[in-house]
C-alpha cells in the first residue's frame, strides 16, 4: 500500500508531467527577446552568436516586424514596380521605345510584393536556425521580473524564465479618437491595409503628409488613383528642410497628386463600399471630400498594450512608452 506522503509525491510528479504535456513546462533562456522585427532579431542572432541560450517571442507569425512586412519592404516594392509602370506609359517613347498599350495586373503586382516580403522573412528564420536562436509564435507580456508568459498563435499557452529580457515590440500606427473616423483596414486604412487593397481605388484621400503617406499616395497615383493630401501645417514632411520640402512637392504635383495644406480633419463617414466622405477644416471653410479609400498616415505610436510590464517593475507613461533610467 502506498504511503500518503508518495501518493503526494506521485501526484505532483503527474500533474507536472501533464503541464509539460500541455506546453505549460518553462524553459530557461540566457536571453529572451519579445517582438521580431529589425531590432528584435538582430539583437536575438547577436545573443545565439555570443553563445547565449536565446528565444525570440514573435506574434505576428512571421519575422521582420512592421519594417519588412506591412512597411518600409513591401512599400519600395510597389514604389519600383509602379515607377517602372509609369516610366513605360510616359517615358519610353521619347527615347524610341514602343510597346502599344501598357497596363497593370494588379493581382501581379501585390504577388510580387508579398514574394518580396516572405523572401526575406524567411531569410531571418535561417538565420535563426543557423545561430541556435529558438522561435516562439505568439503573444509574449512579463509574468515575473524574469518570466515570460506566452499566449501562443495556436492557442496553447506557454511560459518561459530568462535572466536578461530585452522588449522590442516596436511601434503600430496612431488612430483618431473613437467614433471620428475608425479604422476598418478595408474603407479606412493603415498602412498596413494599403498595401493589401484588392483593387485599385478610383478616388483616395491620404490624412497626413508624412514619409509613408506619400509613398502610398504615389504607388496609387501611378496606378491611376485620383489622390488628395490633407495636412494640417503649411508643407509637406515638415521634418525635412524646407527647399527640400518644396521640391518634393512641385514633383508629386506633376504626377498629379493634390494637395490641401492647412487643413484638418474634423469628421467623417464610412459608408462602405458606397465610399467615405471626409470632413475638412481649411483656410477657406469646412469642405467635404469623397473617396473610395482613406489612408490615414498620422504617424506611429509605441506598441506596449499588453506587455504586462508592471510584472516586471516597469511603467508605461501617458505616451505610451516605457520609462527608463537616467543614464539611458
Amino acid at each position: 500500500m502506498l504511503t500518503k506522503s508518495l501518493k503526494t509525491t506521485l501526484n505532483q510528479n503527474l500533474v507536472l508531467r501533464n503541464l509539460s504535456v500541455r506546453g505549460f513546462s518553462v524553459k530557461e533562456y540566457d536571453l529572451a527577446v519579445i517582438g521580431g522585427g529589425p531590432g528584435g532579431y538582430v539583437a536575438a542572432i547577436k545573443g545565439g552568436q555570443m553563445g547565449l541560450k536565446t528565444v525570440c517571442i514573435e506574434k505576428r507569425g512571421s519575422l521582420g516586424g512592421t519594417c519588412l512586412n506591412v512597411d518600409c519592404i513591401p512599400s519600395k516594392a510597389l514604389l519600383h514596380s509602379t515607377h517602372k509602370f509609369h516610366d513605360a506609359q510616359a517615358n519610353f517613347k521619347s527615347i524610341g521605345i514602343e510597346t502599344g498599350p501598357v497596363t497593370m495586373n494588379f493581382d501581379k503586382l501585390m504577388q510580387s510584393k508579398t514574394k518580396a516580403v516572405t523572401g526575406l522573412t524567411g531569410g531571418i528564420e535561417f538565420l535563426f536556425k543557423k545561430n541556435k536562436v529558438d522561435y516562439m509564435k505568439g503573444w509574449g507580456k512579463f509574468s515575473g521580473p524574469n518570466s515570460v508568459a506566452v499566449d501562443m498563435n495556436d492557442g496553447s499557452k506557454d511560459e518561459i524564465k530568462a535572466k536578461n529580457v530585452i522588449i522590442a515590440t516596436g511601434s503600430e500606427p496612431s488612430s483618431l479618437p473613437a467614433g471620428m473616423l475608425d479604422i476598418d483596414e478595408e474603407y479606412v486604412v493603415t498602412s498596413t491595409g494599403a498595401l493589401e487593397l484588392k483593387k485599385i481605388p478610383k478616388k483616395m484621400v491620404i490624412v497626413g503628409a508624412g514619409v509613408i503617406g506619400l509613398e502610398m499616395g504615389s504607388v496609387y497615383s501611378r496606378l491611376g488613383t485620383e489622390v488628395t493630401v490633407v495636412q494640417h501645417v503649411d508643407r509637406i514632411c515638415p521634418f525635412l528642410d524646407n527647399e527640400i520640402s518644396d521640391a518634393f512637392m512641385k514633383i508629386l504635383k506633376k504626377q498629379g497628386i493634390k494637395f490641401q495644406l492647412n487643413s484638418r480633419l474634423t469628421g467623417g463617414t464610412n459608408n462602405k463600399e458606397k465610399g467615405v466622405v471626409v470632413e475638412l477644416e481649411t483656410p477657406k471653410g469646412k469642405e467635404n471630400l469623397d473617396a473610395d479609400v482613406v489612408l490615414l498616415s498620422i504617424g506611429r505610436r509605441p506598441f506596449t498594450e499588453g506587455l504586462q510590464v508592471e510584472k516586471a517593475g516597469l511603467e508605461i507613461n501617458k505616451f505610451g512608452r516605457i520609462d527608463i533610467g537616467k543614464n539611458w
